[in-house]
């Protein structure tokens, strides 16, 4: 059980160094990103800092105001948090 909350911990982290990647490349505020994406400012910072994680409905909107699909999104988190031998 303790081995999935670490998983877990550590996916929220990968996301949300993700998620202020893409905010950042875009020129966007957490602010500006929160009101394109309908969410609230603060669930949008407690993304970036770990703290929350989104359901399917909040990483689609969060993707259709940065302006990626969600595959993509997906797909970079499992390559973040695959260790480089594993990809071969």
């Amino acid at each position: 059980m303790l081995r999935l909350m670490d998983e877990g911990k550590s996916l929220r982290e990968a996301f949300g160094r993700l998620l202020r990647e893409l905010r950042e490349a875009r020129g966007l505020s957490q602010s500006e990103l929160a009101l394109e994406s309908d969410l609230d400012q603060t669930f949008v910072s407690l993304l970036e800092r770990g703290r929350r994680q989104p359901s399917l409905l909040s990483l689609f909107a969060l993707c259709e105001a940065l302006d990626i699909e969600p595959y993509v999104v997906v797909r970079r988190l499992q390559l973040a948090l695959t260790p480089a031998a594993q990809r071969g």
